[in-house]
C-alpha cells in the first residue's frame, strides 16, 4: 500500500489551510498514493491554547462541509483520506473526530478520541467530550485502519485492542510540540519518548504505524504562555519499529510510502506475541491502580 503523509503549517485562514491540504492531496496520489492521513484538526489552528467558548463556532457536523468537500476530492482522485475535524454532535456536545473517506466519497468510518488532555497549552477537556464509540478498526476498500488521534498514542492498550480488532494499520493524526521555555534537553527527551512509544506500538502488535504531527509555530492568543511550536517528525514505522518515512523538524512537507502490507504476517510469526498473551492473568488491567 502506497501511503502519503502531509505535515503542514497553519494559519489563522482556514481557507488557506485547507486549499494547501488539497493541493498537496493532489501531489501525492500523483506519486501513487491510495490512502493520505492528514493531521489533527487539519482545517484550522490548534484552539485549544486557551479556552474560548466562540471557538465553538468552527465546529461542524459529520457529514458535514469539509467531509463533503474532501469527498469529492476523495471520488476524483481515487483515495482513501483520514481527516480529523472538530466534530458537533448537539449543542453542548463536541468531539475530537478523525473520519476516514473511502475512494466513493463515503465516509467509512470515523474515530472519537477516547483520551483527551488537560495541559498547559493542551485545554482539550474544555472543548472535547471524551469519545464513546470505542477501539473499533474502520474497514475500507484498501483495508482495515485503526485511527486514533494524538494523546491516544500515548495508550498501549488503545493500540493493542485495535490490533485486536483485525486493524492492518495504527494512524494517529497529532498536534504535539513544544512550550518556548523547555530546554533543548527536555525537547530532545519529548521527541525522544514519542517516537519511542509508538514504535513500541508498532512492535508489540507487529503493525505499520503512521504519525502525522502538525509543524511550525502558532502562538498563545491569551499571551499566558510563549506558544507552541509544533515539532513536526511525522513518521511511518514497520511492524518492527524500524523507520520507513521520517519528516522535517521545522518544516512542510509530504512523503510518499510504500507499505509492505504481507510483512506484518512474517513478523507476528516471528515474534508470536498475539499467541504468548496471558488473557487468563490481566483482569487487572482495567482496574485505575492495584495498591
Amino acid at each position: 500500500m502506497k501511503v502519503g503523509i502531509i505535515q503542514q503549517a497553519n494559519s489563522s485562514d482556514r481557507a488557506a489551510n485547507i486549499e494547501k491540504l488539497k493541493g498537496s492531496i493532489i501531489k501525492c496520489v500523483k506519486q501513487g498514493a491510495e490512502l493520505v492521513v492528514l493531521q489533527e484538526l487539519h482545517n484550522g489552528l490548534y484552539f485549544c491554547q486557551t479556552e474560548d467558548i466562540s471557538v465553538f463556532d468552527q465546529a461542524e457536523s459529520i457529514p458535514g462541509p469539509s467531509t463533503e468537500l474532501f469527498g469529492a476530492l476523495a471520488r476524483e482522485l481515487g483515495v482513501v483520506i483520514v481527516l480529523s475535524l472538530f466534530e458537533k454532535r448537539a449543542a453542548g456536545l463536541y468531539h475530537n473526530t478523525a473520519v476516514v473517506i473511502d475512494k466513493d466519497s463515503s465516509i467509512a468510518g470515523k474515530y472519537r478520541k477516547m483520551h483527551i488532555p488537560d495541559d498547559p497549552a493542551y485545554y482539550e477537556k474544555f472543548y472535547f467530550t471524551p469519545g464513546d464509540l470505542g477501539f473499533e478498526p474502520i474497514q475500507t476498500s484498501i483495508g482495515k485502519l485503526g485511527v486514533l488521534v494524538c494523546w491516544d498514542q500515548w495508550y498501549p492498550e488503545a493500540a493493542r485492542l485495535m490490533a485486536m480488532g483485525g486493524a492492518e494499520l495504527l494512524i494517529y493524526p497529532t498536534a504535539i510540540g513544544w512550550e518556548s521555555s523547555d530546554t533543548a534537553e527536555e525537547r530532545n527527551r519529548q521527541l525522544h519518548a514519542w517516537k519511542t512509544v509508538q514504535c513500541g506500538h508498532a512492535v508489540a502488535n507487529g503493525l505499520p504505524v503512521i504519525s502525522v504531527n502538525r509543524v511550525g509555530f502558532e502562538p498563545d492568543p491569551s499571551g499566558v504562555t510563549r506558544g507552541i511550536t509544533f515539532w513536526g517528525n511525522s513518521f511511518i514505522s514497520g511492524p518492527q519499529g524500524e523507520l520507513l518515512a521520517e519528516l522535517s523538524t521545522s518544516q512542510e512537507a509530504i512523503q510518499v510510502v510504500d507499505i509492505d502490507m504481507e510483512r506484518t504476517e512474517n513478523v507476528r510469526r516471528w515474534w508470536p506475541f498475539f499467541r504468548d498473551r496471558r488473557i487468563d492473568a490481566y483482569d487487572g488491567i482495567t482496574k485505575r491502580f492495584l495498591v
